[in-house]
C-alpha cells in the first residue's frame, strides 16, 4: 500500500517579496500538516512519500506536476493526501460545465501571469484515479468573494490583531462578468455537480474534500499565540494529533467546527464525500 502526500503553501505571491497579495500563515500550515502526517504515521516524512512546495516554488506548472506525481501509479488501498493553503478565487465558467456559471480556483505563486488552477483542472487530474484509492483533498482557502469588503474594513486594525482572508480578486477580464451577473450562485471548489449522486469525481472514486469554509464564506488566517496560521489547518492538525488516527472523518470535522466557533470566528468548515467515507477513520 502506497502512502503519498503533496503539500502546498503560498505566502509570497509574485512578484517575489513585497508587492503581491501576500499571506503570512500558509507555510506554517504546511509545516504543521507535514509534521502531523509524519508523527501519526499516516505519511512517512521522506521525499519518496511527501512532496512540499512553498512560495516561489509553488508555480502553476510545479503544482500541476506535483498533482500528477501524487496520483501516478496509484492503486486500490493507497492513501493519498493533497493539502493546499493559500488564496482562492473564482472565474467565469467558459465551457458550460458548471451549473452556477463559475469555476472555483486555487492560486499558485505566479497566478497573475500563468493563470489560476481551476476546479476543472483538479477534476481532470483526479478523474484518472482507479476505484478504491483513498484520496483526501484539504483546501484552506476562500471559495467566495465576500472577504474583499472585510479586508477594507480591517485596514486600520493593529497588525497583531489583524485577520486576513484567503481570497484573491479575479482579473478584470473575468471579474467583470461575475460582477455584472450577481444572480450567479456561489459554489465551492470541487463540490457536487448537478445530477451527481455524491461528490466523487469519477464512479467508484474514494474521494473526500475538506474545505476551510462554506461556499459563501472566507477562510481566515490570524496570529495565534504570536504565530500566523490558517484557522482551519491549525485546528485540523491540533485535534487530529490529540485524537489520533482512530477518529472518524465526521467526528474530526465536528470538533474542528466547534473549536473555530469557540475562537469567535464565523467560518464553518465543510466535509464532503460519500457516506461510507465520512464514517470511516481518517485517511482510510
Amino acid at each position: 500500500m502506497a502512502k503519498k502526500a503533496f503539500l502546498v503553501g503560498v505566502n509570497d505571491y509574485a512578484p517575489i517579496g513585497a508587492g503581491g497579495p501576500d499571506l503570512r500563515g500558509c507555510v506554517n500550515d504546511v509545516q504543521d500538516m507535514a509534521n502531523t502526517l509524519s508523527v501519526l504515521g499516516i505519511i512517512p516524512a521522506n521525499p519518496t512519500n511527501m512532496k512540499i512546495l512553498t512560495d516561489s516554488r509553488a508555480t502553476r506548472a510545479a503544482i500541476m506536476a506535483g498533482l500528477k506525481w501524487l496520483i501516478t501509479g496509484a492503486q486500490a488501498g493507497d492513501v493519498l493526501v493533497f493539502h493546499y493553503s493559500g488564496h482562492g478565487s473564482q472565474v467565469v465558467d467558459v465551457d458550460g460545465d458548471e451549473p452556477d456559471g463559475k469555476d472555483e480556483t486555487i492560486c499558485p505563486h505566479d497566478f497573475a501571469t500563468a493563470g489560476m488552477i481551476k476546479d476543472d483542472d483538479l477534476r481532470a487530474v483526479f478523474s484518472t484515479l482507479p476505484a478504491g484509492v483513498n484520496l483526501d483533498v484539504i483546501l484552506d482557502s476562500c471559495h467566495s468573494g465576500s472577504g474583499t469588503r472585510e479586508l477594507s474594513a480591517l485596514a486600520a486594525t493593529p497588525e497583531e490583531l489583524s485577520v486576513s482572508y484567503r481570497f484573491v480578486e479575479p482579473p478584470i477580464d473575468v471579474s467583470f462578468f461575475l460582477d455584472s451577473n450577481p444572480s450567479l450562485p456561489v459554489r465551492g471548489i470541487l463540490k457536487k455537480k448537478k445530477g451527481a449522486k455524491d461528490v466523487s469525481l469519477a464512479p467508484g472514486l474514494n474521494h473526500v474534500l475538506w474545505a476551510g469554509c462554506r461556499d459563501n464564506q472566507t477562510s481566515a488566517e490570524a496570529s495565534i499565540g504570536g504565530v500566523y496560521r490558517g484557522l482551519f489547518t491549525l485546528n485540523f492538525c491540533k485535534i487530529l494529533r490529540a485524537a489520533g488516527v482512530t477518529i472518524t472523518r465526521k467526528n474530526l470535522d465536528i470538533q474542528i467546527c466547534r473549536n473555530i466557533k469557540a475562537l469567535g470566528y464565523a467560518q464553518v468548515p465543510q466535509l464532503e464525500g460519500v457516506a461510507a467515507s465520512l464514517g470511516e477513520k481518517v485517511f482510510t
